[in-house]
């Protein structure tokens, strides 16, 4: 046997094995000395694309179709052009991936009805669908389960399972539409589909996942997808992708400062695969580095975000609230909501709230809200109805309606500890100390605030942890004591202090009573003076 024919052999044993990587070591020796047969060439492709050698891969594929097409094989030479389209739409190019798609299209049109049609119906409707047209995928869901019965092809009915089951989820029937996503996973499972195309399915569903909110069923899905990238070694595109997914579920469980060097690594590793996924970690990253207060950072992380198609909201309008232009983020951020997809717009809405009401846009505020809990109810996703009654109750607090506000937080802080969601558990901590004290329950605000800090100490969000971190104040006045001391100044009564500050005149005495004894004076005269003394006359900065 001579040199050429032993690698040969070496690398189809290693093929047949399931060995990716030395099956594409030994077929890449062979190819630097010779053409490879078609099916020689196939497994290299194969075994290319196993190792996320994209490049490989694509290039093999691109020989494959010419030689097929060369031969007469239409059939598997637009199959070939598919598999083509969808990795390059997978990369970001959508031009060159439409390329392909229409190669197959023009190559089908005088075939006979064949499973490539279906493949093809798909990736059209696929393609629809992510530009929010709906119309398409509910005829393909239908022509490819009928297709799927006539040709006896399992792949085809997966495949029109998950077309019907996102577009249910797309529509708020998120029941019936994760029942078809289910049972579309068991083609994938009983490894029925090609591995491109299962590895899209997975990531489709995932991502819808995140989109939800719904992050038990993204981790479920997520862990699904480990164990089916276990097959493949040493790099394949899903791979990294799924690790990307389950850095993002990390994200809301904490260990930022772990987390923030992995998310860099693989948001560079994905550049050249998925450039959209590794804008998609990109943007997480920059999310990290804002709440660590690493504003350079997160700035940079939310630009690269932004370069491979990423819109970085709502994290970039937030980091210009934080850096001090509130005006510049809350333009970018009603920009931002302006998009047709009620899912992406929904992950925008409760920034959007507390942005309005800083703005003193109280009614954009209220509207906000009953946009966000109208999704809520449509899409019964456990995060989407947290992230509701989080808005709601913000907005509660800072009208200073604390009795209403508390039964919503609480519920709010039980949905986001089912879901594992730490920093917005803080957020709501923080509000509910808010609450207590405006109704003077100082022991109850001291103890929900102390939780907020010690989470956000926890999770290390450095900007949260010196906003919350005790100050040192004139005679250990609490800041509602503070507000309620510049009320007197300014010659207020009781009852005019407690309408400014939406709390009881029965709470404004106890305030007063409690002011006067650390104060150690007895007339509001004398406790005016004080505060005179000190700087805290009107135009004192109020919590």
């Amino acid at each position: 046997m001579d040199k050429l024919a032993a690698v040969l052999a070496s690398g189809r044993a290693a093929y047949d094995r399931g060995d990716w990587k030395a099956a594409y070591q030994q077929f890449s020796r062979a190819r630097a000395q010779s053409a490879l047969t078609l099916e020689d060439l196939s497994q290299f492709s194969s075994a290319a694309f196993s190792c996320g050698m994209v490049k490989d891969m694509l290039g093999s594929s691109e020989e494959l179709y010419h030689r097929l097409l060369r031969e007469g094989d239409a059939s598997k030479a637009a199959m070939k052009a598919l598999s083509l389209g969808l990795m390059w739409v997978l990369r970001g190019d959508t031009v060159v991936g439409s390329g392909w798609i229409n190669r197959a299209r023009r190559l089908l049109r005088s075939e006979q009805e064949s499973v490539e049609h279906g493949f093809l119906l798909y990736l059209e409707a696929a393609y629809a669908l992510s530009f929010y047209d709906s119309g398409p995928a509910v005829s393909a869901a239908i022509q490819l389960d009928e297709m799927g019965e006539r040709l006896q092809s399992p792949a085809l009915t997966c495949l029109g399972l998950v077309l019907s089951g996102m577009v249910d989820v797309r529509n708020g029937r998120c029941s019936d539409g994760f029942a078809q996503l289910d049972e579309a996973m068991l083609t994938v499972l009983a490894e029925q589909i090609a591995p491109e195309w299962a590895g899209d399915i997975y990531c489709t569903v995932i991502h819808v996942c995140h989109q939800l909110a719904d992050l038990r069923r993204m981790r479920a899905w997520t862990t699904a997808t480990e164990r089916w990238c276990e097959q493949f070694t040493n790099g394949l595109t899903y791979s990294g992708i799924c690790r990307v997914h389950r850095l993002q579920l990390l994200s809301f469980e904490g260990s930022w400062a772990r987390l923030e060097e992995e998310l860099e690594r693989s948001s560079a590793d994905l550049e050249d695969r998925n450039p959209w996924v590794a804008g998609e970690a990109y943007y997480q990253l920059g999310e990290i580095r804002r709440l660590l207060g690493n504003a350079a950072g997160a700035w940079n992380a939310f630009s690269r975000a932004r370069n491979l198609g990423v819109e970085p909201q709502p994290g970039e309008a937030l980091l210009w609230l934080d850096t001090g232009r509130p005006d510049a983020g809350w333009s970018a951020l009603c920009a931002a909501l302006d998009v047709p997809d009620r899912l992406a717009r929904a992950q925008l809405l409760r920034p959007a709230v507390h942005m309005a009401q800083l703005q003193g846009l109280h009614d954009q505020a209220e509207r906000l809200c009953q946009d966000l809990e109208e999704t809520a109810a449509t899409y019964a996703s456990t995060g989407f109805q947290a992230w509701a009654e989080h808005a709601r109750g913000g907005l509660l607090t800072a009208q200073h309606r604390p009795d209403e506000a508390l039964p919503i937080l609480r519920s709010a802080a039980r949905l986001y500890h089912e879901i594992d969601a730490r920093y917005e558990v803080a957020n709501i901590y923080e509000l509910l100390g808010k609450a207590h004290r405006d109704l003077g329950q100082l022991e109850l605000a001291a103890a929900n605030t102390a939780a907020a800090l010690e989470i956000y100490r926890g999770l290390g969000a450095n900007r949260d942890i010196q906003r919350l971190s005790p100050a040192t104040s004139p005679a250990g006045l609490t800041p509602r004591e503070i507000e309620v001391l510049i009320c007197l100044t300014e010659g207020a009564s009781n009852k005019e202090i407690a309408a400014e500050l939406f709390i009881s005149q029965k709470t404004v005495g106890r305030h007063l009573a409690n002011i006067f004894a650390k104060l150690d004076v007895t007339t509001r005269t004398a406790a005016a003076a004080w505060a005179h003394e000190q700087n805290l006359a009107p135009g004192h900065s109020r919590l």
